[in-house]
């Protein structure tokens, strides 16, 4: 599974002129699951992502994690995130994991940062989302399980 974090003071997902999902401060999660991914990576990234370390301490350095913190996070599902550019102009997109399996996948991650006593909100699964979001520092960090 791929995810981008953005350390966040606050953020928001909207549906057709409806706010879903809202969270801060914490993190804004963007999540794919990619080809041959399962619910352990999901797990394994949920896990990591609970524990990392990237919120001020007293001292003003980054040593505390979401939990230290009683962050949030807004979880958004990003099939874009397998993108290849690799060939051509058009990114590619079939290192993404199909539809349903991404879906499953999805919310599995979503349950399992929860089960850790994150409190999360999210998106809506395929749908066309307007996401908005004050990135605190800004600290954005890429990860794969």
């Amino acid at each position: 599974m791929r995810a981008l974090l953005q350390r966040i003071s606050s953020a928001s997902v909207t549906v057709e002129g409806t706010v879903i999902g809202q969270s801060g401060p914490g993190l804004m999660i963007l999540v794919c699951a990619m080809q041959g991914d399962d619910e352990a990576q999901a797990e394994q990234l949920a896990n990591k992502i609970a524990k990392l370390r990237i919120f001020k301490d007293d001292a003003g350095k980054m040593n505390r994690s979401i939990l230290d913190i009683c962050g949030s996070a807004l979880v958004i599902s990003q099939f874009t995130l397998a993108a290849d550019t690799s060939r051509g102009n058009r990114p590619g997109f079939s290192g993404a994991a199909p539809a349903a399996e991404g879906e499953r996948l999805y919310e599995a991650f979503v349950r399992n940062l929860s089960s850790l006593g994150i409190p999360v909100e999210t998106g809506s699964f395929g749908a066309d989302m307007a996401v908005e979001l004050v990135n605190d520092g800004p600290v954005t960090i890429w990860m794969e399980s």
